[in-house]
């Protein structure tokens, strides 16, 4: 008798009927404060469902023996829906840990082969001048390197769309442009025009690699990702990141931004052994640069080549390709377990070249890239991370949401990263993010 009623009394067995004015099941109101929590996981984040979502009415008295720890969970955890009503991914407070419903990490997962029934999501730029945080936060440090040399900032400003948006990929924020800085070029960040260098001109300008000159310059940078990763939840894939060798070369060619890159194309196409010194130089300094985020937690890396489409295809092959392969190769046998995504913007058809002789294992496309072409000729070799147009979230609604079912519908059935194909523009309204996110996750279904 006694160990019946101590059954009774625990998840196992049910309860006896109730006597009259007896209240044995949970107070509907906190009962209303759970029930959301076991089933819109299963709703939003399938491969997260909890196991109590099944029970049907069953599952209130499963809450019974765990009632008595409310208070805590309360008190203890900023447990606060999202701005869709979500409770899988409970808020954080300034400087607490973003909490987790789960260890898997879905877009880590994907790179290592694994397809995902519902696509990872994150996007290029997601931490930037389209959100209100950054702007505020901006408008109290007017340098730009300052920001991301600044730790406490840096981790800040990266985490702001994973607690906005629950993010299942956070890209550290920093630049390409720290390699330059860090090789002792001058960098400058000027607003209404953007990146200024002294423009290297001849083969006596090419910088010397140093390797402790390029951790004292730039290992504020290791804490950055550091900090990030104590306070990321479990399920989100900490991506950090260089510039491509030919991109990177571009801006210390041409001391800024070009449209035509007529100075670094000559150089390139006209003495290859003299520019085939400097990007020596810039693998040397990017395999150093992205081994010290690795150490410091970085789960995936990502090598952004956003003007590898301004090459012809042998000098693709030749500045875009071999440089990369190296850098993938070298951090492959330092780092087997790191996976390394490649993003050789306008590569076009060369985006197959590039997938078989560099080694990464994940492919960005750019928007000009057919998703279904993806699908036939890049997916089976690697994920393919894209790629929706950034206006098409500019611009929102039905016209973003038919986009973004058209990627979804092309790349889904295979190892797929829901992404941009480029960074989100400072003109988006967050809401339109919220609504990408949301859809993105919903029509997975």
């Amino acid at each position: 008798g006694r160990k019946i009623r101590r059954l009774r009394g625990s998840q196992f067995l049910p309860p006896k009927k109730p006597k009259a004015n007896i209240a044995v099941r949970p107070s509907p109101i906190l009962f209303r404060r759970f029930s959301p929590f076991l089933t819109t996981v299963d709703k939003i984040h399938p491969r997260r469902a909890s196991p109590l979502c099944n029970l049907g009415p069953m599952r209130g008295w499963f809450l019974i023996p765990f009632l008595h720890t409310l208070p805590l969970l309360l008190q203890k955890s900023s447990y606060i829906p999202d701005m869709y009503g979500h409770h899988s991914h409970p808020r954080s407070i300034a400087g607490s840990r973003i909490m987790s419903t789960t260890s898997a990490k879905p877009l880590l997962d994907c790179l290592n082969g694994q397809t995902q029934a519902v696509p990872p999501v994150w996007l290029m730029r997601q931490a930037g001048r389209y959100l209100p945080e950054y702007r505020a936060l901006r408008a109290e440090v007017p340098d730009f390197l300052t920001l991301c040399f600044t730790p406490d900032l840096a981790s800040e400003v990266t985490l702001q769309p994973i607690i906005r948006y629950a993010m299942d990929g956070a890209i550290l924020f920093s630049d390409i442009l720290v390699i330059p800085h860090a090789l002792g070029q001058s960098v400058s960040f000027v607003p209404g025009k953007g990146p200024v260098l002294a423009a290297l001109s001849q083969e006596r300008d090419i910088p010397v690699f140093d390797a402790d000159r390029l951790d004292k310059t730039i290992g504020a940078v290791y804490q950055t990702v550091s900090q990030v990763k104590k306070r990321l939840p479990a399920a989100c894939t900490l991506i950090g990141f260089c510039g491509g060798p030919w991109t990177v070369a571009t801006y210390m060619v041409e001391g800024g931004s070009s449209r035509d890159f007529q100075k670094t194309k000559t150089w390139a196409f006209c003495e290859p052994q003299s520019f085939g010194r400097l990007i020596d130089v810039i693998c040397d300094a990017s395999i150093a640069y992205l081994s010290g985020q690795i150490e410091a937690g970085a789960d995936a890396i990502k090598i952004f080549d956003s003007w590898a489409g301004v090459l012809p295809p042998a000098d693709f092959a030749k500045w875009v390709i071999a440089p990369t392969s190296r850098i993938v190769t070298t951090l492959h046998a330092r780092y087997p377990h790191v996976p390394i995504i490649g993003f050789p913007r306008g590569a076009g058809a060369q985006y197959v070249d590039y997938l078989a002789q560099t080694g990464v294992h994940g492919i960005a496309i750019d928007s000009g890239v057919p998703p279904a072409w993806a699908a036939t000729q890049l997916q089976g070799a690697a994920a393919v991370q894209g790629n929706l147009d950034p206006i098409h979230l500019l611009a929102g609604g039905d016209c973003m949401e038919r986009e973004i079912a058209s990627v979804r519908d092309a790349l889904g059935k295979g190892r797929f990263i829901f992404n941009l194909g480029h960074g989100v523009v400072p003109q988006t309204p967050p809401e339109h993010v919220a609504a990408l996110v949301a859809a993105v996750r919903a029509g997975s279904h």
